[in-house]
């Protein structure tokens, strides 16, 4: 469906989806304003949370809530104010609905329905915390929050080792220490990142080291630790295949005779000293070729 809906007046029926400030409330649009004043229905995340923005704007729409553990009989109860001529507002608690927040689900079946669905842009604290990061942003990959489990947060991050986009990553305060560690890990100590917690709020602190670095000044002090978190991560540096000595790929294809390749990688990287994702990249590429 093509949407070319522009005009400021409220389309009905229509979905609105309308970011709210992350922290300072200074931050919300006028548009966000009157939008929600003027919808006939607000589905919020978390309604208690959403009431003392609402009071603090004078905004008395009905609120109900939508959230991740919300049924199908919450979409059907949107979808019928949709069907019966109303505009409804979609929030989350902070910044714009759908990023690493409920919603898409509701989206999808808004737009299945043949209903608008109009974005109210705003506050966002990727692009907060990348505008300030002072690391590449021409490209760069948001991937949410990593793993609760450890097993699964050391994949995610081995996984995007050698990406050359700057990483962006969500972290809470009860893993944040855990997931540097990790992250120092996989992506090296020495990769250059920048921690941004609290954003736009009261202790909003944004602070750049390497990993390793970061690690440290985790623990320096409780307060640190504290807070919602974004992380972004320098990406990797290209690697050419000529960017391995002749002897460093004589002994990867040695030991790929024998070895699984992610083994092979991780003994060459002992024995020669390049970076072991360097190396599982270029026995990647190898391949079969070196099979007797």
């Amino acid at each position: 469906m093509t949407q070319t809906f522009t005009d400021a007046t409220l389309l009905r029926p229509a979905l609105y989806v309308v970011a709210t400030p992350i922290g300072n409330l200074g931050d919300i649009s006028q548009r966000a304003i009157e939008t929600l004043k003027s919808v006939d229905l607000i589905a919020a995340e978390d309604t208690r949370h959403s009431a003392r923005l609402m009071q603090h704007f004078a905004i008395g729409t009905r609120l109900i809530s939508y959230h991740e553990h919300s049924g199908s009989a919450r979409e059907d109860a949107i979808l019928k104010a949709l069907a019966d001529g109303k505009a409804v507002a979609l929030i989350s608690d902070a910044g714009t609905p759908l990023i690493s927040d409920p919603g898409y689900g509701l989206v999808v079946r808004v737009r299945a329905g043949s209903y608008p669905v109009l974005p109210v842009p705003g506050a966002s604290a990727i692009t907060a915390a990348i505008s300030a990061a002072g690391l590449p942003s021409d490209r760069f990959s948001f991937e949410g929050f990593p793993p609760h489990k450890a097993a699964g947060r050391r994949q995610m991050y081995e996984a995007l080792a050698d990406d050359q986009r700057t990483l962006v990553f969500y972290e809470s305060p009860h893993r944040i220490s855990e997931s540097l560690a990790d992250m120092a890990q996989a992506f090296g100590a020495e990769r250059q990142a920048v921690i941004c917690r609290e954003l736009t709020k009261t202790w909003e602190t944004i602070h750049g080291d390497s990993l390793g670095g970061l690690c440290e000044w985790l623990h320096q002090d409780d307060n640190n630790r504290r807070g919602e978190f974004v992380v972004v991560v320098h990406g990797a540096a290209s690697v050419a295949k000529s960017a391995l000595s002749a002897e460093a790929e004589r002994t990867l294809k040695i030991l790929m005779r024998d070895l699984p390749l992610k083994q092979a990688a991780a003994l060459a990287a002992d024995i020669t000293g390049y970076k072991k994702n360097a190396l599982y990249k270029r026995a990647l590429e190898l391949g079969d070729d070196t099979q007797p």
